[in-house]
């Protein structure tokens, strides 16, 4: 069965991923940030393997896999997880810059390089879950922007450089999809959250399982998802 490396399984877009993969019969190993949400992550997602990584300290990420039991093969790498934190250039410290580029730019990076030389083997997926503010940028978003801008620019270089050998790279830009990210960021807007108005989840995993299920003579490089009501 393929293995999938997944972030972010723990609410929304990664949680509905993960348990559509684990459906099928699939296996699935999730990231997590420390142990204590490794063993949440178990319980649910019964059957599911579990890794150890802090996605807001990418310079540890290497020493911390290397500690554990690494999968022997990897068919796709998720890149799933994201963090926000929205705010005006003239208010945002250099805290809350590195906050978002570690998580949402970074790290993404550094576990590609990690599970690269599985993916070649495997002739793997790459795919990147990105935003509508990795295509466009407004005010407010400048550092989540910044750092998805910089996810598409990861996953155009990647995909040049992986195509010849086999590897595929996707990147996924989901509009506003019902989630706690989703409902933080109403918070930070003043705004009143009602998740009827946004995308389900579920249609964004949808999509991310097209991509991934493709067979071999096609590849996605692109895909833009955005609210259908």
């Amino acid at each position: 069965m393929p293995t999938h490396v997944i972030t972010g399984a723990g609410s929304g877009i990664g949680a509905a991923v993960t348990r559509r993969l684990l459906e099928r019969g699939d296996e699935a190993v999730l990231l997590a940030r420390d142990a204590g949400r490794a063993k949440e992550l178990a319980g649910m997602h019964p059957g599911a393997r579990t890794l150890v990584g802090d996605l807001s300290n990418p310079d540890r990420l290497s020493w911390a896999l290397a500690q554990q039991s690494m999968p022997e093969q990897v068919d796709s790498l998720l890149h799933i997880a994201g963090v926000v934190e929205l705010g005006s250039v003239g208010d945002l410290t250099p805290k809350a810059w590195h906050f978002q580029l570690n998580a949402n730019l970074v790290a993404p990076a550094e576990l590609t390089r990690l599970f690269l030389p599985l993916l070649r083997v495997a002739q793997g997926h790459v795919l990147f879950v990105n935003s509508g503010a990795g295509l466009a940028a407004h005010a407010e978003w400048s550092a989540y922007a910044a750092s998805k801008h910089g996810l598409k620019a990861l996953a155009d270089s990647l995909r040049h450089e992986e195509h010849a050998g086999g590897v595929r790279v996707t990147s996924v830009y989901p509009g506003r999809t019902a989630s706690p990210m989703q409902a933080k960021v109403h918070q930070q807007e003043g705004k009143e959250y009602d998740p009827s108005r946004w995308i389900d989840p579920e249609s964004v995993a949808t999509t991310i399982l097209m991509a991934i299920d493709l067979p071999r003579d096609a590849e996605v490089n692109d895909l833009t998802v955005r609210p259908g009501r």
